[in-house]
């Protein structure tokens, strides 16, 4: 009887045949993780020496800090505690202490108060104007974390009870109570307590995790560069070659006789022979070389946790490809970091700095870290119309009060940064705003009652085409903005103007009412500043024109509609047409217009088709 062969069968994968789980035959059975520890020396030769390393440590650090925070509080009290940080030296310093804490795996700002017995908490309720004397840099190297607290009621439980810098005076250590340091790590341990040596109470260089393979993107970029010294091997095959080594005397003639061939050798010189030798280059190709850096580079960046478009500082590559996608990802991973590593760490010392600013800590101050991805001011322009279309639709359906939509639709705008500065302005005009809209309510309900009036004695008007527009009155100083932009022609000053309706639908003119948002001259201002762009309007983009907000003007455009105008085009935006001439400077390169816009009142015509065969420039 045969013997039988038994194979314990679990969880892992096993072949006899290919001898895969078979620690004598399968290579990777074998491997295991190890602990590699990177000792100070390393870490400061690889920051000042390698590029990949030291913008691995510092892209993140930056990333967190440039664009630094937005206050929500009142407009003085901003001004106060954003003079406070910069007479400390905030945002330097917390981008240093950053810095130190990926690199070194940790480091604390020390909150300098001029007390002198540094073991008791700092309470930030005693915290006066100007307590705050200084802000102080510590990294993992100037200061030694002590015995990690187990007292589980303690708030530094599983931290360290206290850290000890060299005092200045005796150079003896002086104990620091935790509560005065903000303090960061690089890459946390797992468990505190299992941490030894110079790190214990910190955290690991974040250098450590992607050494492998930061240290194989090196080696493989090192060894391309050799390759490049060995593109041509030059070879020469020479009849009875190992034959004649054996006299000394050939040997030498040798290399006399490659001496004079390397001389006469060159790019415009021939290479002089004997009849039976041969000569042949040899080439290296680069083909698949740039892939490979590629992968190498791409790994890399993904043990760092960035995206290769921000850390090598190029252009997506390949089909479609924008990087987008990359970068918002890599922008909330940032956001994390500010949000639940860095604001903790700060909790402390912004509680302090408040009050150092203002001399109290008013409860309803707060702030948000400012988002790394910026709105292009066509997305806010779109923003801003979407919520003045909001806020126009919620004040024609009577569901609120105008003086409550003035209220939401302000902080709205406040909150996203729209209008900065707008809450402080309106409690400057609050009072004469509401007895000014008290006074526009009346007027208007007034004209549209006598409006009526006429209507109801004089019957309903013919209807027919409806064509709206506002001249600008102020038009010799947008022409001489376009000439400097580099416009050789423009529209005349008498035909620049802005449309409001366009109808080729027959329309009652006198249902459309009229305009309360008039300056009482019956014109209207659009104010410098603001959302303004340049666009090219028309099938073709033959249009040039000066595109920017005006809620009095959208308005004005949906009332007309739901009056029964039409309109030929999905949506409005108001603009003015400056040139058609095809040789005008491109859009992309022409700073808009941003001074005031001066319009003059409503002028009601009927459609003109052919209104295209009177255009002229000059």
């Amino acid at each position: 009887m045969g013997n039988v062969v038994q194979l314990r069968t679990n969880d892992s994968l096993r072949s006899v045949v290919a001898g895969l789980g078979d620690p004598l035959r399968d290579k990777i059975s074998t491997a295991a993780y190890v602990l590699q520890y990177l000792d100070d020396y390393q870490l400061a030769a690889i920051y000042k020496s390698n590029w990949l390393g030291r913008k691995i440590v510092d892209i993140p650090a930056m990333d967190a800090v440039r664009k630094g925070r937005d206050w929500q509080a009142e407009q003085d009290q901003i001004e106060l505690i954003e003079a406070e940080e910069k007479r400390l030296g905030f945002w330097h310093k917390l981008l240093e202490v950053k810095v130190k804490a990926r690199l070194w795996g940790g480091a604390a700002l020390y909150i300098g108060t001029g007390d002198t017995d540094l073991m008791q908490p700092l309470d930030p309720e005693r915290i006066s104007k100007g307590g705050i004397k200084y802000l102080t840099v510590l990294g993992r190297r100037d200061v030694s974390a002590g015995e990690i607290s187990q007292d589980v009621l303690s708030e530094f439980y599983g931290r360290p009870a206290y850290y000890e810098v060299t005092g200045s005076s005796t150079a003896s250590m002086v104990r620091i109570h935790p509560s005065r340091l903000a303090v960061f790590v690089g890459a946390p341990h797992a468990d505190n307590l299992l941490s030894q040596g110079p790190n214990q109470g910190w955290g690991d260089s974040i250098l450590e995790a992607v050494y492998t393979a930061m240290k194989n993107a090196d080696a493989t970029a090192a060894n391309i560069a050799s390759l490049v010294f060995e593109a041509n091997v030059d070879v020469f095959r020479i009849p009875d070659f190992m034959a004649s080594l054996a006299d000394p005397a050939y040997s030498s003639r040798l290399l006399e006789r490659f001496a004079l061939a390397a001389t006469a050798k060159g790019v415009n010189r021939a290479l002089i022979l004997d009849k039976d030798e041969e000569y042949e280059r040899k080439q290296v190709t680069f083909a698949q070389l740039p892939e490979i850096m590629q992968t190498f580079l791409q790994m890399a960046a993904g043990a760092a946790d960035i995206p290769v478009t921000r850390l090598l500082g190029q252009s997506p590559a390949g089909m479609s490809a924008t990087g987008e996608s990359d970068m918002n990802n890599y922008y909330d991973r940032v956001s994390s970091i500010q949000s639940l590593e860095m604001t903790p760490a700060l909790y402390r010392l912004d509680e302090c700095l408040i009050r150092s600013a203002l001399g109290s800590r008013p409860a309803e101050i707060f702030y948000e870290w400012s988002p790394l991805k910026q709105m292009t001011e066509k997305e806010q322009a779109e923003i801003g119309k979407m919520y003045a279309e909001t806020s126009e639709i919620f004040g024609r359906t009577g569901l609120f009060t105008s003086e409550e939509l003035r209220t939401v639709v302000a902080n709205q705008l406040v909150e996203s940064s729209f209008y900065p500065g707008l809450d402080q302005a309106m409690e400057e005009t609050g009072t004469d705003w509401d007895k000014e809209f008290e006074t526009k309510k009346e007027a208007e309900a007034q004209a549209k009652a006598e409006a009526e009036a006429a209507r109801q004695q004089m019957g309903d008007a013919a209807p027919r085409t409806l064509y709206v527009r506002r001249d600008v009155l102020n038009a010799d100083e947008l022409i001489a903005w376009a000439k400097g932009q580099g416009f050789k022609t423009t529209l005349p000053a008498d035909d620049l103007h802005v449309t409001i309706t366009f109808s080729r639908t027959p329309v009652d003119w006198m249902k459309m009412g009229d305009n309360w948002s008039d300056n009482g001259k019956g014109g209207l201002t659009i104010p410098a500043g603001g959302p303004r762009l340049m666009e090219a309007f028309g099938q073709n983009g033959e249009a040039k024109v000066l595109a920017f907000a005006s809620s009095a003007l959208s308005w004005r455009h949906e009332d007309m509609k739901r009056n029964g105008a039409s309109w030929d085009h999905e949506e409005y935006q108001p603009h003015i047409t400056i040139s058609y001439d095809p040789d005008a400077p491109d859009i992309d390169s022409i700073e808009p217009f941003r001074g005031k816009i001066e319009l003059g009142p409503e002028i009601f015509q009927e459609v003109k088709e052919d209104w295209q065969a009177g255009i002229r420039e000059e």
